[in-house]
């Protein structure tokens, strides 16, 4: 079985392995550390948790260990895509580094300019960055990569997710021709391999999984779930979690729940907080200092649950996660991948639950189809007895033959029926005003007569004006009636 001291390390750094409790390198470091020592560009592809970021910084460490940095021309890059793993890498070298003297900075958003340039100008050799805070230094004339002698992508298929590819080609165009190149991904997309055949001089092709595959030693499970009603789906969902969770019982020490939205990781870390469970959340719109607050605390136990989007689900290294929950099937199937990989790591057992609502079934598929297997379905916890009992009552009623009444609908309802109008009854003054021949001849009904012929104003005439109508007022059919007299 190889060694770390059988890899031709600097003994420096052989001491502080040693020091971290590390004897044997997994298989991504055995097989990309020494073509790495040897000057030659290594692509890397194995399944998170395999730990491919001491693949990188041991020779790196090693190879810098000797020469000097100059000011604004650091002397090996390392490209992240999100500052949580910017970060974790600036702490493997920390690690790693302390017996030698190095220098690092460590670039990305959320920090002061002023206190990152003051790093860049007395010289590093060492520099961990995410692919827009460096072009901003770029830009601003701060910074020159003239002198990286290496250069390293971590998990580069992130990097294509997160629309960062356009900023790899310019970054990769200002470095010199003659460097080494180190590419280290657990998904190898058609856009990666481009960039890795154009950018890459005769790589040391170091695969050892299968691509996209995840951890044996974890127990996967889905939970299929349909809302009662849509406007109730997010509550009953998040009550769907809460019952997971519960149902793991002591077996969940810590966990990670993924959302696919930002507002949803907020909505539900509020939710658990408010029934009592210990959860913060993280995503890209919070302040950096509240991130790392956040995963200082949830590395160190004080944190049960972090409520997480996508920038977690790269490049976080807490190897006891116990579980893993998606509230959400991921859009991207390898983001699934990804997202498991946060438990089960250094050969630990993990859990990981999915939920998945019809509208996700599609994704599921996708998921499935990527890991070349069917995950297994687990019931839902939240299936009362209630629905056992209708179930066994329908399966009696069918047995016996018996089909129970359709429910009526609205369209069953008979049409409401219209009570007959009734005539009002005719006053004994009335029947004695009709005269004669409105007698003789019922069916053809009497005009109305004018108001003033009505009130008996004796005018005119008892003759009404043509065309006024019933409301006509006996001021103005006066008016006509001495017109028509005169």
């Amino acid at each position: 079985m190889t060694k770390f001291s059988d890899l031709d390390l600097n003994p420096k750094v052989l001491k502080a392995i040693d020091e971290a409790g590390y004897e044997t390198p997994t298989p991504i470091q055995a097989g990309a550390i020494p073509p790495a020592l040897q000057g030659r560009d290594v692509l890397g592809i194995a399944q998170t948790g395999t730990g491919k970021t001491a693949s990188f910084t041991l020779p790196m460490i090693t190879a810098l260990a000797r020469g000097r940095a100059r000011a604004r021309m650091p002397r090996s890059l390392v490209l992240c895509p999100t500052r949580e793993l910017a970060a974790q890498v600036a702490e493997n070298f920390d690690t790693y580094a302390k017996h030698v003297k190095l220098t690092k900075a460590l670039l990305i958003g959320g920090v002061s300019f002023k206190e990152q340039d003051a790093l860049i100008d007395r010289g590093v050799d060492v520099l961990i960055a995410t692919p827009g805070r460096l072009l901003d230094h770029f830009e601003r004339g701060k910074l020159l990569l003239t002198g990286v002698q290496i250069m390293v992508v971590d998990e580069a298929d992130r990097m294509l997710d997160m629309g960062f590819i356009p900023d790899i080609e310019r970054i990769f165009s200002l470095t010199p021709f003659t460097r080494q190149t180190l590419f280290f991904s657990a998904t190898m997309a058609p856009e990666i391999e481009r960039i890795t055949n154009t950018f890459l001089s005769n790589p040391e092709r170091i695969e050892v999984a299968r691509q996209a595959t995840t951890g044996e030693n974890i127990a996967q499970g889905v939970v299929l779930f349909k809302a009662s009603r849509r406007d109730r789906e997010g509550s009953e969902k998040r009550k769907l979690l809460r019952a997971l969770i519960e149902e793991e019982g002591d077996k969940c020490t810590n966990a990670i729940i993924f959302c696919n939205r930002k507002t949803d990781v907020d909505i539900v870390a509020k939710s658990l907080k408010k029934y009592g469970y210990d959860a913060a959340p993280i995503h890209g719109d919070l302040d950096q200092s509240q991130r790392t607050r956040t995963l200082d605390g949830f590395r160190d136990g004080s944190l049960r649950i972090l409520v997480a989007s996508d920038v977690a689900a790269r490049g976080l290294d807490v190897p006891s996660v116990s579980h893993v929950f998606n509230y959400d099937v991921p859009g991207h199937a390898e983001d699934y991948v990804h997202r498991i990989g946060r438990t089960g790591r250094a050969g630990r057992d993990g859990t990981a639950l999915t939920i998945c609502t019809p509208r996700d079934e599609k994704a599921l598929d996708a998921v499935e189809r990527l890991v070349q297997k069917e995950i297994p379905r687990r019931d839902n916890p939240l299936k009362s007895a209630a629905d056992d009992v209708a179930a066994k009552s329908d399966a009696d009623d069918d047995a016996s033959g018996d089909k129970p009444a359709r429910k009526k609908s609205a369209r069953d309802k008979p049409a409401r029926e219209k009570p007959a109008r009734e005539k009002p009854a005719k006053s004994k003054a009335a029947d004695d005003a009709e005269t004669p021949q409105q007698a003789d001849s019922p069916e053809k009904p009497a005009r109305s007569k004018p108001r003033h012929d009505r009130q008996g104003d004796g005018k005119g005439g008892g003759k009404g004006v043509v065309g006024m109508g019933d409301h006509l007022p006996s001021f103005i059919a006066l008016s006509f009636d001495e017109r028509r007299t005169g």
